[in-house]
């Protein structure tokens, strides 16, 4: 029988998978000249980012859940209450400020710009930076690269649902390697398909990165607004019980 936590990780882990962002991002990496050794990069970084977050929480809990209606685990229900409500309140804003913001007969399925994805601009020059590096040879810019188009809102989800890990039990070591894995399968697909099928694979995952472009903020706006509700939810409920 699986933890209380399976449920929240494995959806969060969908949600970063899903997360349009990396994935065009990746995509880039892959079609350059090196892409099969830099997209393995970007992944080594990818997953490094997970592996640090939930040996972090292990160390602070002792790989013990604190005790149902104690202070801690009170505090961490308010914490993943918090983050929660955070996430709706992104996703809201960034659709208000979208349209806020779309021109009269602007349309709607332009491809996004750095700034309609959710890059600031000092992120945009971070990533043109790491991104000349890797053209030139480089594969630590794509590691690099990975860590800075984290989904950290939804990392920061997941690090309060660790918190809950009893690693006392043999499967939730087994929930912990799932959620490493299932959040990165978007990005462990495409890098497959490059090795299979190079000829085919750049020109497609071009094409595919196009149409992501076109629906990355309805992609975010959804993502966000339905992870807060459901951690949001889901806390309230606890806290009340």
């Amino acid at each position: 029988m699986g933890s209380p936590m399976v449920v929240d990780l494995l959806l969060i882990a969908l949600a970063i998978t899903l997360d349009p962002l990396p994935l065009m991002a990746f995509v880039l990496v892959v079609a350059s000249g090196r892409g099969v050794r830099t997209g393995l990069a970007f992944i080594a970084g990818w997953m490094a980012c997970f592996v640090a977050v939930i040996a972090l929480v292990l160390t602070l809990t002792g790989g013990q859940p604190p005790a149902p209606r104690s202070p801690p685990s009170t505090a961490n229900l308010a914490a993943k209450l918090l983050i929660g409500v955070s996430l709706i309140g992104y996703g809201v804003h960034r659709h208000r400020h979208r349209n806020r913001h779309r021109r009269p007969g602007h349309d709607r399925t332009s491809k996004a710009t750095p700034d309609d994805a959710g890059a600031s601009p000092s992120r945009g020059k971070s990533s043109s930076f790491l991104a000349t590096r890797m053209d030139r040879g480089s594969l630590w810019p794509a590691a690099a690269l990975a860590v800075l188009l984290q989904p950290w809102g939804l990392v920061a989800a997941g690090a309060v649902t660790v918190v809950e890990a009893d690693t006392s039990h043999g499967t939730t070591w087994v929930e912990l390697i799932a959620f490493c894995i299932v959040a990165t399968a978007g990005l462990l697909a495409v890098e497959l398909y490059v090795v299979l099928k190079p000829a085919s694979a750049r020109r497609r995952l071009l094409s595919l990165r196009t149409w992501m472009a076109d629906h990355a903020h309805q992609a975010i706006v959804l993502g966000s607004i339905a992870i807060g509700v459901w951690l949001t939810g889901k806390s309230v409920y606890e806290l009340a019980s």
